[in-house]
């Protein structure tokens, strides 16, 4: 094939136009320890820091490059082409620990990539002569250095080792089919073919151990986790739980399995350290199983919150109780939960909280060998954590697969039924329906699909009747299932290498042009690039290296679409943005397919494509008709129809390409038929995106305005979003203008001017310049000015000595230095807005209120912003790309963390209408690591302050009861109520009086007739008792002192429905007011859940300080409440109640306050697994650190 030049130019240096620097790469720890540090990476000066990180940490082979090569001459290969291998006789002369070294420079992985695809391309005769060669090389070196496309991660991993280097290892039971004789070869090492492929869907048979089955595919799984690629699966053939076994016996059902592969993926990391296992299940909605299924998800996060819950519980209480035991007087029996009344109220408060009588009793024993602490380990939700690796499912993204038939049912409210397998192949062999093993109603199962991925994020949805009606190869079988990210849609057991461009790469800010040109050259190429890739590679296991070969499916796409709209002034929620995407997404496609019907005029179609001709040339056909907005009749085979390019809002040159790329594309498949059975998907784009500096990813839009750009010598810097100011420009504002709009989004950085809080207001604290100056050189790089002001950066004996401060009150996780220096928060937040920013654009000055839609994100921007892309926005971009991809779009529809059920069904239902072949959606805060972050702390504070206000209950720190030596008068009428009794026979009349607030005034008792000495001795017991309660003596304090007082009559008692025995009349009658007035529970024998209770008042009483003249502080008693729960507070006998916290409620709240920032700041909140940072975002399905460039996807 011909290839022209457009970026370089023949007999020049394709890198001569780029400078290259060297740097330091470093990722760290958020405790600041080291993840990965290099010196003297070199790099094109345009790199960020962290595309330098990227390439450095992830894609420079780290051992085995020989320092010295020598190059081995293979006959028909230009010398300049020919590989490379070790110089074995010169390397015996360097030291033995100097012979080999790592990669430093991004020439060599160019070199390396371009190199090897050139050679094979060169072997297999892709190319007229060898300037096409050469220039096919220099334009691939081009575009790498200027970050214009990037292939999939395996192939940055893998590809090129051994020509470049002659880097060779044992197989590992891959194979490949031999381009020049078709036939099926068993690798004999591990690297002469790479494995450049990124997505795999494997097959899965219902056999447990033989090739093809359930154990075989978790080795299949682990040969691709190994060299950085994703797979996905359909287990629908696997038996249901129950189901009739050929030995005689039952299934233990698909469940098991799952969860066993869900370990073994688990335990694997590609490649030893490039991130965790990526794996798709995929299961049809008629299986048995498929309810158990649906909330597999959803029952395994309840188990994470009820092992992070009943750690934190176990701690707090068992701690209790060791502290309960040392708090009483030694010569007591402090261990005997009898007569140790604090001992006897912590155990009673662990037995509410339903602690193990086992642990309980273990911790009392502890405490008698002399331990006077526990340690229980408390769990988090971190996904790394213990909790999760506890629990099963969390290695995968799940999917089901949906027919139109279930819609309509669904629509119509009609039956959905599930079938045995075995009767389901049976029936299929004797031609004839299954019979159902359960008939479900089709909503119903609906609703479990839609509450379980708005309760846990999964399961997707993959729209099977869709999908196979835009299938260009039904003649091998239908589509059953997808890679992990759902992007690559094809038949079992094949393989699918992604590449993608960088679109603003193609856009001049300046003309404000999009060169369509350099989009189609740079096409071409790249689809030159997918198709050798192919013809190259090794496979892990036979059937996948035979149908690779056979249907040669490719997967170019694209990044950065919402920062291109942006650059253009063109909002992401707009019909001019979806055009837009319909136009680029079919320039790419079409152009695409005509360079793989230009491969197969030279190197023959796939081998496959005769029998699906027809089918093939009629997707096109149709993805022709979506380039030209045909009415729905037209289209071909289609039930579901496609959202076309409508002419109205689509740039006209846009439109001209895209029908042109269309029309050339059918033409010449008409001609000479297809190289490829497939060339595109829209893929995540996850870490190739960060060394390309994309801002956005596949077809998502920004995830936030301001972000933290990364500093070679350390550190970070905050930025604008790249597109921001050429956007504002586009729109018409100034440059003074443009300066204001972004000083508001991202801030001054510095004192200079800030209200309140400035150099003058701080030298008045005490502040000297020499602090004052460190401040301000840190401001740049910090999210909120409080962060500036800490004991690190200010030093502890500043903190101490200068300004005053404790050392306990610094050390505390929540100390605020200028709160404590006495600035309001109103202050401290205009001055944080001036220093810091909003991270938003709302509010701006200057700005239109017309043009915030054009920087609208995926998130809320900053504590001020409230704009956010709605969902349907999501879809529609999804419907615009859809009808111009062979696969599909890998990307996470973002509710909020309001949106509702029925928002979830929505959104799949309008997906299922647009044509989309696949979704996921994502609520926010759905999954437990990922704390939802939709109360702000001044939302909180609204809602405490509005409790305050509440005549009910005042909720406080720290209570002084004060005990009053003066008479409180009851009111002339009063309420209260009657209670009778009989204790083992006696019958006992308690009569009560309250003041105004419910507060306990006065109590009559009354038994035995009248004139009787009893009777005279309890009513004078009464009176004192009335009395010491209107002169303010807490009726705590009577019941602590008379409670299991024992004389006669005692025993049964009848006729009160909570007090079941008393040890006496006084005992009885204090039980019956401790639970009424106090809540005091545990004095009762007869659970308050289990009976209707009609006299009590419940507890929480607004006790109101009565005026006197005067008062006399006889004693006081400190009191801290749970704020938590302070409807439920009840006070121990004799105990100093105190908001006993584990001891990692610092660090967990250190952790939320972190997380919380993380999510205002535009990240999802989840901790990354590689390096630890919060600064995770979502990646289409799957996310992607900022930091550090780790995926949970496969590209």
């Amino acid at each position: 094939m011909q290839i022209n030049r457009f970026f370089t130019a023949q007999g020049k240096d394709p890198l001569s136009s780029f400078e290259f620097s060297k740097r330091t790469s470093e990722i760290k720890n958020p405790d600041g320890s080291s993840v990965f540090r290099m010196e003297n990476v070199s790099v094109p000066n345009q790199w960020s820091q962290v595309a330098t990180d990227i390439i450095a940490q992830k894609y420079f082979r780290k051992a085995g490059i020989p320092k010295l090569l020598k190059k081995v001459n293979e006959k028909g290969i230009p010398k300049w082409l020919q590989p490379s291998v070790a110089d074995v006789e010169r390397l015996q002369e360097l030291p033995e620990n100097d012979r080999f070294t790592s990669e430093t420079d991004a020439k060599q992985v160019f070199h390396r990539l371009a190199g090897t695809w050139t050679y094979w391309g060169w072997k297999a005769n892709y190319f007229d002569s060898e300037e096409d060669a050469k220039c096919f090389y220099d334009e691939l070196m081009f575009m790498f250095a200027n970050q214009m496309a990037a292939p999939n991660s395996p192939q940055w991993f893998n590809t090129g080792l051994n020509w470049a280097y002659g880097i060779t290892g044992p197989s590992q039971g891959h194979f490949f089919v031999d381009y020049q004789t078709g036939d099926l070869t068993k690798s004999d090492d591990a690297y002469t073919h790479p494995q450049p492929h990124a997505c795999f869907i494997q097959s899965v048979s219902d056999d447990l151990v033989n090739e093809g089955g359930i154990m075989d595919l978790w080795v299949r799984e682990a040969r691709l986790f190994k060299y950085g690629s994703g797979t996905g699966s359909n287990f629908s053939e696997l038996r249901g739980s129950h189901e009739s076994l050929s030995g005689g016996g039952k299934s233990s059902g698909l469940m098991s399995f799952l969860k066993i592969g869900d370990r073994s993926a688990g335990a694997i990391k590609s490649g030893g350290t490039t991130r965790r296992a990526a794996k798709m299940v995929t299961l049809d909605l008629d299986h048995p199983d498929i309810e158990e299924y649906i909330n597999w998800k959803v029952i395994e996060e309840q188990k994470v919150a009820a092992i992070v819950a009943g750690s934190k519980l176990c701690n707090l209480h068992l701690n209790n109780i060791m502290k309960a035991c040392y708090d009483e007087h030694p010569e007591n029996d402090r261990f005997n939960k009898k007569l140790n009344k604090k001992l006897s109220y912590a155990v009673l408060e662990a037995r509410k909280a339903q602690i193990s009588n086992n642990y309980i009793e273990r911790v009392i024993h502890l405490a008698k060998l002399g331990f006077k602490s526990i340690e229980f380990p408390i769990y988090d939700t971190d996904w790394n954590s213990e909790a999760y690796a506890t629990v099963s499912g969390q290695n995968s993204n799940n999917s089901v697969r949906v027919t139109n038939e279930f819609m309509t049912a669904v629509i119509n409210d009609g039956n959905w039924n599930l079938y045995w397998r075995i009767e389901k192949r049976k029936a299929k062999k004797e031609k004839r329906n299954p019979k159902a093993c359960n008939t479900l109603k089709a909503r119903d199962l609906w609703e479990q699909i839609s509450y379980s991925a708005w309760s846990c994020a999964d399961p997707g949805i993959q729209f099977h009747t869709t999908i196979n009606e835009w299938h260009t190869c039904p003649a091998g079988g239908e589509i059953k299932a997808s890679n992990p990210c759902s992007e690559y849609m094809f038949l079992d057991d094949t393989a699918c290498n992604l590449a993608s461009l960088n679109l603003v790469k193609f856009y001049d800010t300046e003309k404000h042009q999009f060169n369509i040109n350099a989009y189609k050259h740079a096409t071409k190429i790249w689809t030159m690039v997918l198709e050798i890739s192919v013809l190259m590679a090794q496979f892990p296991s036979k059937e996948i290296a035979q149908l690779s070969y056979e249907y040669r499916t490719l997967g170019l796409g694209y990044a950065n679409l919402g920062t291109l709209l942006m650059l253009q002034g063109i909002p992401y929620d707009s019909r001019e943005g979806f055009a837009i995407c319909g136009a680029l997404t079919s320039i790419m496609h079409m152009t695409s397919y005509a360079t793989s019907a230009e491969l197969a005029k030279q190197a023959g179609p796939f081998p496959r494509y005769e029998e699906n001709k027809f089918n093939m040339l009629r997707v096109l056909r149709n993805h022709r008709r979506a380039a030209y907005n045909v009415p729905n009749e037209e289209y071909e085979g289609l039930t579901i129809y496609p959202v076309g390019i409508n002419p109205q809002y689509c740039p006209s040159d846009l439109l001209k390409a895209a029908r042109e790329a269309a029309d050339n594309a059918v033409e010449l498949g008409e001609l000479y038929g297809f190289r490829n059975a497939q060339v595109t998907v829209i893929a995540p784009t996850g870490t190739i995106g960060l060394v390309m500096d994309c801002d956005t990813t596949g077809v998502e839009p920004d995830f936030a305005l301001v972000k933290f750009k990364k500093l070679a010598g350390g550190g970070y810097f905050k930025i604008i979003n790249q597109s921001i100011p050429p956007a504002l420009e586009k729109l018409g504002y100034n440059k003074d203008q443009i300066s204001e709009i972004i000083r508001y989004a991202k801030g001054s950085g510095s004192f200079d001017g800030c209200p309140y809080i400035n150099p003058q207001s701080l030298k008045a604290k005490g502040f000297t310049d020499e602090i004052i100056a460190k401040i301000d050189k840190s401001l740049p790089s910090v999210f909120d000015i409080t962060f500036a002001f800490n004991k690190f950066s200010l030093g502890t004996d500043f903190l101490t000595k200068i300004l005053g401060f404790d050392t306990d009150e610094i050390d505390s996780y929540d100390f605020d230095v200028l709160s404590k220096l006495g600035f309001s928060k109103t202050e401290i937040s205009s001055a944080n807005d001036y220093v810091c920013g909003t991270m938003t654009v709302e509010g701006a000055p200057f700005l239109k209120h017309d043009h915030y839609s054009i920087f609208d994100c995926a998130n809320k921007c900053g504590k001020k912003g409230t704009r956010f892309i709605r969902a349907a926005a999501h879809i529609k971009m999804m419907a615009a790309a859809q009808p111009f991809i062979s696969g599909a779009i890998s990307k996470t529809i973002n509710l909020p963390g309001n949106a509702s059920v029925e928002d979830v069904k929505d959104a799949y239902m309008q997906s299922w209408k647009l044509g989309i072949k696949a979704n996921a959606l994502y609520r926010d805060g759905s999954k437990l690591s990922q704390p939802l972050n939709t109360m702000s702390d001044e939302d909180i504070e609204a809602i405490m302050e509005d409790k305050d206000k509440n005549d009910i209950v005042k909720v406080a720190e720290k209570i002084i009861h004060r005990y009053i030596a003066k008479r409180r008068r009851l009111p002339d009428r009063r309420s209260g109520y009657t209670q009778k009794a009989k204790i083992n026979g006696q019958s006992v009349y308690i009569r009560t009086g309250e003041y105004d607030n419910g507060q306990l005034g006065e109590i009559f008792i009354d038994m035995h007739r009248e004139g009787a000495s009893f009777r005279s001795l309890i009513n004078c017991f009464a009176i004192s008792i009335s009395l010491g309660l209107q002169h303010g003596v807490p009726l705590e304090e009577f019941t602590d002192a008379f409670v299991f007082t024992r004389f006669e009559p005692s025993g049964i008692v009848t006729g009160n429905d909570k007090i079941k025995m008393a040890t006496s009349v006084i005992d009885y009658i204090f039980r019956e007011l401790a639970v009424t007035y106090l809540g005091r529970n545990d004095l009762s024998h007869v659970d308050t859940d289990e009976i209707t209770s009609k006299a009590s008042r419940g507890i929480v009483k607004k006790l109101s300080e009565p005026e006197f003249e005067s008062e006399e502080i006889i004693s006081e008693r400190l009191v801290e409440l749970d704020k938590d729960n302070p409807e439920k507070y009840s006070f121990a006998p004799g105990t100093k109640v105190t908001a006993t916290k584990e001891r990692t409620y610092a660090t967990n709240n250190s952790i939320t306050t972190k997380v919380k920032q993380a999510i205002e700041n535009g990240y999802t909140g989840d901790i990354c697994p590689e390096c630890q940072s919060i600064t995770m975002v979502r990646n289409g399905t799957c996310l992607k650190c900022m930091t550090c460039g780790s995926t949970t996807g496969c590209s």
